[in-house]
């Protein structure tokens, strides 16, 4: 049932790529908040905010191991771990496997949501996949600094 939620957050996704390909690739930015949030099309060939670029086969393992990773621990422990703990390991390992697809697909990860602080912060472009590893492991991170991951 939990991994329903990987499922999900990988269809949404891939689908908001999809349409970020067709509509904004090609196309000036899409503003919804004049100075704040738009949809502009950015293919990163990096890591989060664009650091590491050009490192494809680094990226693919990494994240391969850390996909194989969350699946063994949620298998092997689905008993000692809060429901919790459970969904935010779902909840990256979605994530993970939505930038692992374009990746391998592409060679590069679609990133299509900008948001700007005023003129003085311009935030780096993301996407779906990549809100989920940013929940899903600060929840990891906070379960753990508070000893709340056992059942």
């Amino acid at each position: 049932m939990l991994f329903l939620i990987t499922i999900l957050i990988i269809v949404l996704d891939q689908v908001s790529k999809y349409v970020a390909v067709k509509y904004l690739k090609g196309n000036s930015p899409y503003i919804i908040i004049k100075n704040f949030f738009q949809l502009h099309y950015v293919e990163n060939y990096g890591a989060a905010f664009g650091i590491l670029q050009n490192r494809k086969i680094f990226f693919v393992i990494i994240t391969s191991i850390v996909i194989v990773g969350i699946i063994f621990f949620l298998v092997k422990s689905s008993y000692g771990l809060n429901r919790m703990m459970e969904i935010a390991l779902v909840i990256l390992l979605g994530g993970s496997i939505g930038n692992l697809i374009d990746r391998i697909r592409l060679g590069y990860v679609v990133d299509f949501i900008s948001v700007k602080f005023g003129k003085g912060y311009d935030f780096p472009v993301f996407n779906i996949a990549d809100m989920a590893i940013v929940i899903g492991t600060f929840l990891i991170m906070v379960m753990i600094l508070l000893n709340r991951y056992e059942a």
